[in-house]
């Protein structure tokens, strides 16, 4: 179905998370027993949801699964290693220290100590995230990476943790892992800051532990706006909004377009590719929540992408850079339609962990920033004191605060 644009605008405009207060119901009760019974209650919770106990998998596991792996899936996942490395070694991350006639200021910037990464388990063993996550981990300098994963954990996921450089893995899933991970136990460490997707009870668990631990940001269904003139490829629009549905039912795959006539070509094109999809009734259900949407102009579909803010937008354009100083919210940016979302989910090289449900109004994809910490820095020379130590006080007066005051008055 071809939607017009006016029947989409409100929908884009409201877009959030949103939780399932059952869900966070029992995850608190899971969150509370495992923060007070530590391992007990992570190896019950694991053997009841996950059938299995908890067990840290050695290094030797991750080395041999590595080995095992067909020739050429190992060299591919080197390969996406590399550029995902050599990506975000270019990312600045130094301070700065500045001296000047009022003394010194600057900033330290350092490293979390200790970081969790969620992969999540499922139908589809997700490497891919646990690459996505721990290189960019290690270049900022991360001392120790711990990766969680549910019990089984996939061999291809045990050799992206061999690859990566990952320091301990858990085979342990759910709302009971982010617990683990926050508050830690005899076994499990506690640790800084927990990224990575997951399913709703994994989102609330994190939703919950906030401020326990720092959050790179809490992850919706997977998403993709697609934005094409008529140059592009119908056969290969239809095929990547296919690729994001095939995520989940609760996927979104959108494409906006001012040519109706390639928004025909595109239904016709997804209906002959549905057929040979070996998930094509997950993918069937995902188009039913996204769809192809007539604007009036390119100008009215940048418009909508960036109200509805997605996770992946694609400019599938004859000339897409010119378009792209018009982007003001997505989590990433696919320049024409030979650079696909696709790509960008294993090996382009920035992180695939990027915000999702309108969240990318006020947030960014996986980087190294985040783990990092800014520090400032203060050392004035005895005149800037008590030339502001006189402002200062003032200030502090006018809020109320005498001890402040006085201390600074001291100084003058």
């Amino acid at each position: 179905m071809i939607y017009r644009a006016e029947e989409v605008r409100e929908r884009f405009a409201r877009r959030g998370l949103s939780f399932d207060p059952t869900v966070e119901e029992i995850v608190r009760g899971i969150l509370a027993a495992v923060r007070e019974e530590g391992d007990a209650a992570l190896d019950r919770f694991s053997l009841d949801l996950d059938g299995h106990p908890v067990e840290e998998i050695p290094k030797k596991a991750w080395r041999q699964a590595y080995e095992d792996l067909d020739e050429e899936l190992r060299d591919a996942l080197e390969t996406a290693k590399e550029r995902i490395e050599a990506f975000y070694r270019e990312e600045a991350k130094g301070g700065f220290l500045k001296a000047d006639a009022s003394g010194l200021l600057g900033q330290m910037v350092r490293p979390l100590s200790r970081v969790g990464v969620y992969v999540p388990g499922g139908s589809a063993p997700l490497l891919s995230s646990l690459l996505m996550s721990v290189v960019p981990a290690k270049v900022a300098g991360v001392a120790e990476v711990i990766v969680a994963s549910p019990p089984r954990v996939h061999p291809g996921v045990l050799a992206a943790a061999w690859v990566a450089g990952a320091d301990r893995l858990f085979a342990m899933g759910g709302a009971q892992a982010i617990a683990a991970l926050a508050y830690g136990t005899q076994r499990v460490p506690r640790v800084d800051k927990i990224v990575g997707p997951g399913n709703a009870y994994v989102v609330a668990a994190k939703r919950q532990v906030f401020g326990t631990v720092g959050l790179d940001g809490l992850a919706g269904p997977t998403e993709t706006l697609i934005i094409a003139d008529g140059s592009a490829s119908p056969r290969l629009l239809a095929a990547d909004l296919l690729a994001q549905a095939e995520h989940g039912p609760d996927s979104e795959p959108w494409l906006l377009s001012p040519d109706r006539a390639l928004l025909e070509r595109v239904e016709v094109e997804l209906s002959r590719q549905l057929e040979g999809l070996p998930r094509a009734e997950i993918a069937k259900r995902a188009l039913e929540r996204g769809g192809l949407v007539l604007t009036q102009d390119l100008e009215e579909a940048l418009e909508l992408a960036n109200l509805y803010a997605p996770e992946h937008l694609c400019l599938a354009l004859a000339d897409p850079l010119p378009w792209l100083g018009k982007v003001q919210n997505a989590g990433g940016v696919f320049l024409g339609e030979g650079s696909p979302e696709a790509l960008g989910d294993y090996i382009a090289g920035p992180s695939h962990v990027m915000p999702t449900s309108g969240t990318a109004r006020f947030q960014g994809g996986l980087a190294v920033r985040d783990f990092l910490k800014v520090i400032p820095v203060m050392g004035l020379a005895e005149g800037a004191v008590k030339e502001l130590s006189a402002k200062g006080a003032l200030l502090a007066r006018a809020e109320g605060l005498e001890g402040h005051a006085r201390s600074l008055d001291l100084r003058r």
